[in-house]
C-alpha cells in the first residue's frame, strides 16, 4: 500500500501564466482532505496535478517514496483513482460495464462480484441494467463513484488514495449526504484517504478532516474546518460577505451569506 502522496514548490503553467504557484502539500492516510476556493483558484488543476493527470512546470511528487513519473501506469491505477468532474464516454454501455471499467487495471475479466459490491455500498443497485447514456446528470455522478471505487477495491474494501472532483455537483440532498458519509466513514477505516474539490463550504464543514485553501494557484490557509472557515479569512479571499455560525447539532462551523 502507497502510504504517504506529497508534493513540493509545485508550479503549473498555461502559455504564460502561472495556475499553480509554489504549491506543497502532503495527504494523510486516512483523512478527508477538501480543496475549496473561488472560481479560477486552480482547486481542479491541483487535483490533476496530485492524481498525475497533469505534468507540472516545476516541483517534485512523490508517492511512497517514489517520484509520481517514476510509476508504472497500471501499479498506479491500483494505487490511486480520479472521478472528475465530468466524465464524457464516447459509448453507451449498461452501468454494470461502466462500472467494471474500473477493474481493468486488476483483471480482464469481469468481476461480476466485485461489481455488486460497489454498486451496493454507493446506491447504485436501482441503476443495474440500464445505459449509461439514459442516465441523469446525478446518477451518471454515482456510477462514476461507484467505478472509482471499483478501481481500488481490494479485500472487499477500497484502499489507496482517491481524489473527486466537485463529486457532489449534481446529486440531490439525500445522495450529497449519503456520498459524505460514505467517503468519511470509509476513511476512518483507514485504508482509503481522500482528496475532494468542493465549492459547497457547508459540506467541507461538515466532513472534511482538513481544509485547503486555494486563490490565484496559492495555498492561503489550511487546518481544521473552524481553523479555515473564518469570516474573516473567507470574506478576504471570497470577497463576499459573510457570517460563520455553529451548527446546532455538532461544533462544525457554518457559513451563511450576509443580505
Amino acid at each position: 500500500m502507497a502510504d504517504s502522496l506529497s508534493v513540493k514548490n509545485l508550479h503549473y503553467r498555461v502559455a504564460n501564466r502561472l495556475i499553480i504557484r509554489d504549491v506543497s502539500l502532503s495527504l494523510e492516510r486516512g483523512e478527508l482532505l477538501t480543496l475549496i476556493g473561488p472560481n479560477g483558484a486552480g482547486k481542479s488543476t491541483l487535483l490533476r496535478l496530485l492524481t498525475g493527470y497533469l505534468a507540472p512546470a516545476g516541483g517534485e511528487r512523490w508517492l511512497a517514496g517514489k517520484t509520481l513519473e517514476s510509476w508504472e501506469a497500471n501499479t498506479l491505477s491500483r494505487q490511486r483513482a480520479v472521478m472528475l468532474q465530468q466524465t464524457q464516454m464516447g459509448f453507451d454501455w449498461p452501468v454494470e460495464a461502466v462500472i467494471g471499467m474500473g477493474r481493468i487495471p486488476w483483471t480482464p475479466q469481469p468481476e461480476n462480484a466485485v461489481i455488486q459490491q460497489v454498486m451496493q455500498l454507493t446506491e447504485c443497485l436501482p441503476l443495474a441494467g440500464r445505459r449509461y447514456a439514459s442516465l441523469s446528470g446525478g446518477e451518471q455522478q454515482r456510477v462514476q463513484l461507484a467505478r472509482a471505487l471499483a478501481q481500488l477495491w481490494s479485500e472487499d474494501s477500497p484502499r489507496g488514495w482517491l481524489f473527486l472532483d466537485e463529486p457532489t455537483s449534481a446529486l440531490d440532498l439525500f445522495h450529497q449526504q449519503h456520498l459524505l458519509r460514505l467517503l468519511k466513514r470509509l476513511t476512518r477505516q483507514g485504508d482509503l484517504h481522500v482528496c475532494v474539490v468542493l465549492h459547497d463550504l457547508n459540506l467541507a464543514a461538515l466532513w472534511a478532516d482538513r481544509i485547503v485553501l486555494l486563490y490565484d494557484g496559492m495555498i492561503v490557509s489550511q487546518g481544521t474546518p473552524d481553523e479555515v472557515l473564518q469570516a474573516e479569512t473567507l470574506a478576504r479571499w471570497y470577497g463576499a460577505e459573510v457570517q460563520v455560525r455553529t451548527h446546532p447539532e455538532c461544533d462544525a462551523p457554518q457559513v451563511f451569506l450576509a443580505r
